[in-house]
């Protein structure tokens, strides 16, 4: 099952990658003036009065907390705050934005779903939006993060609710909600019934102690041990 589906995302690697700068496309745009115009010390220091005295629903936290916090240099978090700030005037995303967002790079499908299942992974403290500090975290291990920080995000994941485990119908949902957002590009297409078999496989494989539910030492181990699980995993290359 994960082979396949992680065959499917790499076939639009190419298209997710522009998913991670969504946020900060118009900063980006925006840097051509400030290397090209006032120069960088003065976009530098609008962008650090920015985070640190911003009169908003939401305060960020400092600069210096982020970069402590993440695998992001100054620079990085400059850049990446000025988008958020432009698409997220009030300083935090909600699941309907975010939704927005994914249903932009997939029009060949359904992204609602999967897009909900990511949110809630960012969601930390589940109080219905994304501040700047829970998207750059995420971010930062997604893109940066050690073998280990990032399976136990995928563990998260597929953990839909939050309860240390994954159960069989928690990998379905995730699965189905893969498939539903490639849409035509999923290859071989899929059913219900064809999907349950290949979660009952990988279920099967992964639930050592065949207690009914995959705990997060069974996930880590299972994919360190199998390179086809780990590859069909590279789903948390391309979440954003």
């Amino acid at each position: 099952m994960f082979h396949l589906v992680g065959q499917t995302l790499r076939r639009i690697r190419q298209r997710k990658k522009h998913l991670s700068r969504s946020l900060s496309r118009r900063p980006l745009q925006a840097s051509a003036s400030y290397t090209s115009g006032g120069g960088e010390e003065s976009m530098a220091d609008n962008d650090i009065e920015d985070l640190e005295m911003q009169v908003v629903r939401y305060k960020p936290e400092g600069l210096d907390t982020l970069c402590k916090n993440t695998k992001f240099t100054r620079k990085e978090l400059q850049i990446m705050y000025r988008g958020f700030k432009q698409e997220c005037p009030t300083g935090i995303v909600n699941e309907e934005t975010f939704k927005e967002i994914y249903a932009q790079f997939f029009p060949q499908g359904d992204a609602s779903a999967y897009a909900h299942y990511v949110f809630n992974t960012f969601d930390h403290d589940h109080n219905g939006s994304i501040s700047f500090e829970e998207f750059v975290m995420g971010l930062s291990v997604l893109s940066r993060g050690t073998f280990q920080e990032r399976l136990q995000w995928a563990f998260s994941l597929y953990d839909v609710n939050g309860d240390g485990v994954i159960t069989k119908e928690e990998m379905l949902d995730i699965v189905t909600a893969i498939y539903e957002m490639m849409g035509r590009y999923t290859e071989p297409s899929i059913d219900d019934t064809t999907a349950r078999e290949h979660v009952e496989r990988v279920f099967q494989k992964m639930d050592t102690n065949r207690d009914g539910v995959i705990s997060v030492e069974e996930f880590m181990d299972t994919c360190r041990r199998d390179e086809n699980i780990t590859r069909g995993m590279s789903i948390f290359d391309t979440v954003l």
